[in-house]
């Protein structure tokens, strides 16, 4: 198993420098963030999801999404790749490692909630399988570990750190509190772990040069581009319909 393309992405991970994934759904959209210049490429579940004809919630058989971070990974050879597979589609740690690597993603988001439930996994649970993860893997992947303490609730810094760090003694490279956008509690999620954090950027959040200010490590778009995305073109389909000049 090669690890230049993980260690390339781990690098990138730098707090108050922070490595920014406007999230792709295909090749096409891969593509176009290769040729912006971006150093590594992320996609969606939930836009991946969408394209394929499914709902985000682990709804999507997983050889058809694995099969989809393989075209995104074929499409911009050389740039990192990492893959949010949800929980892991009820993979064994040892075969999600393995169809990830088969994909050529070198990284990978998994989650702490149950997809489509919207419960939160015992954290020591979640603990126990990223470090299988971590085992399986060793360097080849960057694990991404998600805190869903602020998507599902009670929110609770206290419970994001204490989540936050087991992931990262089990072998997480760095922690996605998603749906954290308030400044002075990502500032002090990021003092109290003392390792790279990932925050999503949505309408609330504050923008990429404060959120590098706060010494956030990566900032990730979600399902954000793919949703403006479907907006315009319901905005051209809207316009064919009533007889106008769609461009």
């Amino acid at each position: 198993m090669t690890t230049d393309n993980a260690s390339a992405l781990r690098a990138l991970h730098v707090p108050g420098t922070p490595l920014i994934l406007p999230n792709v759904w295909d090749a096409a959209s891969a593509r176009a963030v290769r040729e912006a210049g971006f150093p590594a490429v992320a996609t969606s579940s939930a836009a991946v999801a969408r394209v394929l004809g499914y709902d985000d919630g682990e709804l999507t058989p997983v050889g058809e999404m694995m099969a989809a971070v393989a075209r995104v990974a074929r499409a911009v050879e050389g740039v990192p790749v990492t893959a949010d597979v949800e929980q892991g589609y009820g993979l064994k740690p040892a075969e999600l490692v393995e169809r990830l690597l088969e994909a050529g993603a070198a990284g990978c988001n998994l989650e702490d909630s149950l997809p489509g439930r919207g419960e939160l996994v015992d954290p020591g649970e979640q603990a126990e399988f990223l470090a299988e993860v971590r085992a399986v893997a060793g360097d080849a992947l960057v694990i991404n570990a998600r805190v869903d303490v602020y998507l599902y609730g009670p929110a609770s810094r206290q419970e994001a750190v204490t989540r936050g760090r087991r992931y990262l003694e089990a072998g997480a490279d760095c922690v996605y509190p998603i749906l954290l956008a308030d400044e002075d509690e990502i500032a002090a999620l990021v003092s109290e772990l003392g390792a790279p954090v990932n925050v999503y950027f949505g309408a609330r959040t504050p923008g990429l040069g404060r959120l590098a200010e706060l010494g956030v490590a990566r900032i990730s778009f979600g399902s954000g581009l793919h949703e403006a995305s479907q907006a315009f073109t319901r905005g051209l389909i809207a316009d064919i319909r009533e007889g106008r000049r769609p461009f």
